[in-house]
């Protein structure tokens, strides 16, 4: 069982590395749900200050209410609008999180100017401190959480000592009561025990994910990588006028090490594998495990430089042999591939694959460990 000192470690840890591209298209759809979210709740908000001003409310109050949700209606059409694109903005998920923020710290700003009291005590209006970090949670990432969180606790802190350091006397009023240094950092207290919770809510859905996204065996993604996340990256090459060239890799008489030398050293044989392609791969190369031997790598370069890339993969792997054991007899190991690209083969996943599969058989016929990436060949 995972101890909360062991969990807060791997939190650490996690906020140190980006996450995955499966997660971060998940944060993106997140990104397009919260920003039509937050149009709606915007929208709705716009009856708050409507309400006080009609049942007794003071108008300056009213007034800042209906400014801060019109600036906050405004710029989240903006948010919907470029979450919307295909084209995604990494930066994107921390601007509107930090809006959503600013706008809860301008409209106490503007509440304290006219009455210190009224800006530091509402609750109403700090309540949506923990609300703006509780949606970061949609975007399956620890960083914006942690930044966000962070944000909002700078900020209002910022607002609390500023207008306590320039007044003269206690800050009170008859209907906000008096301000305490005290319930300010408790109020910064519950930020920051909101920004835990969120975040240890994020790195629980990030290990969900990976765990049903993720290979056992060798760390890989698995076919959810290619059914989910394969065609969004085809469609992004097709929008741009790129190419995106898919490869099915099939290891060469892998039976035999099983046979010869023992599953358990078939699993070293293909840990070996992946660790000596690893070595070799950048960030937007991924390689992903679909089969017992099976390996899909996705490039997105023309077909003649995907060829040459693969090729040297292939010959980077003969290099290193696997030594199943100390002191045993060393085992080259191959590859085989097919090569397919987009769009000049096919336009979705299903036609890539069968074509990268006819050519890999191809390859299989002709000796093995080569790459193939025309039909004539």
């Amino acid at each position: 069982m995972t101890t909360l000192r062991d969990t807060f470690a791997q939190v650490q840890r996690s906020l140190r590395d980006p996450p995955d591209e499966i997660l971060l298209e998940l944060g993106a759809d997140g990104e397009v749900l919260l920003a039509r979210l937050r149009l709606v709740i915007a929208a709705a908000l716009i009856l708050l200050p409507v309400i006080n001003f009609y049942t007794g409310g003071g108008g300056y109050e009213s007034l800042v209410g209906v400014t801060g949700v019109g600036l906050a209606l405004l710029l989240s059409q903006v948010w919907l609008t470029m979450a919307r694109r295909r084209r995604r903005h990494r930066w994107l998920p921390y601007v509107s999180a930090g809006f959503d923020v600013s706008v809860v710290s301008i409209v106490l700003l503007l509440l304290a100017f006219r009455s210190p009291a009224a800006g530091l005590n509402s609750v109403v209006v700090w309540g949506c401190y923990p609300l703006a970090v509780l949606a970061t949670a949609l975007r399956n990432d620890l960083r914006v959480t942690f930044s966000v969180g962070l944000l909002a606790i700078a900020q209002f802190l910022g607002i609390s000592a500023f207008f306590q350091y320039i007044s003269v006397g206690p800050i009170s009023s008859a209907d906000y009561g008096t301000v305490h240094v005290s319930t300010q950092l408790q109020r910064a207290a519950l930020l920051a025990a909101s920004t835990i919770i969120t975040m240890l809510i994020v790195f629980r859905m990030q290990r969900l994910v990976q765990m049903s996204g993720t290979d056992g065996l060798t760390g890989l993604p698995n076919r959810s990588f290619l059914n989910h996340r394969v065609p969004n990256l085809i469609a992004d090459s097709r929008s741009e006028g790129d190419t995106l060239c898919l490869a099915l890799l099939d290891l060469d008489y892998f039976k035999r090490i099983n046979d010869e030398l023992g599953h358990q050293a078939g699993d070293r044989a293909l840990r070996h594998i992946v660790e000596s392609l690893r070595l070799e791969l950048r960030r937007d190369e991924p390689l992903l495990r679909v089969g017992g031997e099976e390996f899909v790598l996705v490039l997105r370069q023309p077909v003649g430089a995907a060829w040459e890339r693969l090729d040297f993969l292939r010959r980077k792997l003969q290099e290193r042999p696997f030594l199943p054991e100390a002191g045993a007899e060393p085992r080259v190991l191959t590859f085989s591939a097919g090569l397919s690209c987009c769009p000049a083969d096919a336009v979705d996943v299903s036609g890539l694959m069968r074509s990268a599969d006819l050519r890999l058989r191809a390859a299989k016929l002709a000796g093995r460990n080569r790459v193939i990436a025309r039909d004539d060949l």
